[in-house]
């Protein structure tokens, strides 16, 4: 008999003393099984997704959607932000000596 999926609400607190509050399911990849936290846009923080695995996780706490929500708020973790620097031209077009030494 399989066993049923978690799904829930809950707060997650994981290695890096840092803390979660979403949807919480797990979602396969690959061989590994890994918690997958569904984090709801909160005041203007957009929503995120989240994917942690097991062996990092400390506590888990199923709670009610807006207990999630309002955790959450308190949390003030935001989404991953990629930014790009700007590429530079090579040095000798810069004006800058091409040395190797």
């Amino acid at each position: 008999m399989e066993e049923p999926k978690f799904e829930s609400w809950a707060i997650v607190e994981v290695m890096g003393h840092k803390r979660f509050a979403g949807h919480v399911t797990e979602q396969a990849f690959g061989s590994a099984s890994l918690l997958r936290i569904d984090v709801p846009e909160i005041d203007g923080v957009p929503a995120f997704s989240k994917l942690i695995g097991i062996g990092s996780i400390y506590a888990i706490t199923p709670c009610t959607e807006q207990t999630a929500r309002e955790a959450q708020k308190s949390f003030r973790v935001r989404p991953f932000a990629m930014f790009e620097l700007p590429m530079l031209p090579p040095p000798h077009e810069r004006g800058e000596d091409w040395d190797d030494e």
